[in-house]
């Protein structure tokens, strides 16, 4: 080069680059009035560039403000945990403008599911599972810091569902208020695609933080109200026990002593139905306290819930119970778990009274229809053509189902059992 020229590009102290001017056209060099000119346009150049930094600054503080009003707002019009984890996930991959948003949440020890996701594929990987171990996200999760890579799907850890996802760059930050991590946010772009800005991650960080505050508060709420359910259920079940299961035992006693002073033989076997119904009636109420008492699910997800139900059945019935329940399949129906629970307990509770059984299983997996419980039982059966519709209990099992959006199905044979399968759609 026979002539060249170069200022910094800066404002405030901070460079952001360098401008060069080489080849002078109708002269040799460059002179002082080219260097002084270069300087303006350079120093000019820096205040714009600083500005648009700081437009961008001022866009993004007001749209993670907006991500998060949204969040809040959904939280106290009541909206359920999994939509409410599904517009957590829409906000931030708007704020940043990925391709792919995703959020993996605990489901037992060691495994972790995709119980939200939105954008590239996020149908087929939500309610995913994988083991924490291994796993990016898993150890974000351990960790609780953030992590980024260049490409997702050059990653060695390949129990991360989003590596055969066709994902590139991306960034894992946990979701987590004080010292309760409620999982970790994904965002990333498609392979091939542009890298995250550097701007993103703090932006993606700082809505975490404050989505996590927001679901804290939710999760409060939750269970603030769920202790007033619990208080209110535990007064009904004391006063039921202490009251109507008390004077009825009284009433079946003094019955028994009439049936032995009674001289007719027929009116003693009479009064001996009558007390055998009586003691039907407070088996049938203490089923009914134990149903008011759903303390089974304190401090329990719901597929622990459910194998401490079939373990308590097994021990007041002596049926043998074996429960196969998909944590998975639990940790998508964490929202419902009360229900869930309430419908196994309803037709453990038709076992018990009616199938004449000695073995039972209950179990809640996924099929091609959505999710399933299902309670079967080895006992006498009936023939469904001539039932007449069912008792109560059968009629609970419907009109629980229909109230989560799904239906009850009784399939049974005589001598070979009966099969309940709760179907949940997705």
């Amino acid at each position: 080069m026979r002539s060249f020229l170069g200022a910094p590009v800066a404002a405030r102290g901070q460079v952001f680059g360098n401008l060069y001017l080489t080849e002078k056209q109708a002269a040799e060099e460059f002179d002082a009035d080219d260097q002084r000119a270069l300087e303006v346009l350079a120093a000019q150049a820096g205040v714009a560039i600083e500005n648009a930094h700081l437009y961008q600054e001022v866009d993004d503080r007001a749209r993670r403000l907006e991500a998060v009003r949204a969040v809040t707002g959904a939280i106290l019009a009541g909206t359920k945990r999994g939509e409410l984890l599904g517009l957590v996930v829409r906000q931030a991959r708007e704020l940043v403008g990925a391709d792919l948003a995703t959020l993996a949440v605990p489901a037992g020890e060691a495994r972790l599911v995709i119980e939200a996701a939105d954008g590239l594929d996020g149908d087929r990987l939500r309610g995913m599972a994988f083991p924490a171990e291994g796993s990016v996200s898993g150890e974000v999760l351990r960790t609780g810091k953030a992590m980024v890579l260049a490409d997702a799907s050059a990653d060695d850890r390949s129990s991360q569902p989003i590596v055969g996802a066709g994902v590139g760059p991306a960034l894992f930050v946990p979701l987590a208020s004080s010292d309760r991590r409620f999982g970790t946010l994904q965002v990333a772009n498609a392979a091939g695609g542009p890298p995250l800005r550097e701007a993103a991650i703090q932006l993606v960080e700082g809505f975490a933080e404050q989505a996590a505050v927001a679901l804290e508060y939710a999760r409060l709420q939750d269970e603030l109200q769920r202790l007033v359910v619990l208080e209110d259920r535990e007064r009904i079940a004391k006063e039921l026990h202490d009251g109507a299961v008390q004077a009825l035992f009284a009433v079946g006693m003094g019955l028994q002593g009439s049936a032995m002073l009674a001289g007719d033989a027929e009116l003693r076997q009479r009064i001996q139905h009558a007390v055998e119904e009586l003691d039907r009636v407070i088996r049938d109420l203490r089923n009914y306290i134990f149903g008011l008492r759903p303390g089974i699910l304190a401090d329990r997800q719901l597929d622990q819930a459910l194998q401490r139900l079939a373990e308590e059945f097994q021990q007041r019935t002596g049926i043998v119970t074996a429960a196969q329940i998909d944590p998975a399949v639990g940790a998508e129906l964490s929202g419902h778990a009360a229900d869930v629970v309430q419908l196994a307990r309803e037709a453990l509770s038709n076992v018990s009274r009616h199938a004449d059984a000695s073995t039972c299983r209950v179990s809640l997996y996924r099929n091609e229809a959505g999710r399933v419980l299902e309670i079967d039982d080895d006992g006498r059966g009936f023939d469904p053509a001539r039932a007449t519709g069912g008792g109560q209990g059968l009629r609970n099992l419907r009109e629980r189902a229909a109230a989560l959006g799904g239906r009850a199905e009784i399939h049974s044979r005589i001598g070979e059992g009966t099969s309940v399968q709760v179907m949940i759609p997705d």
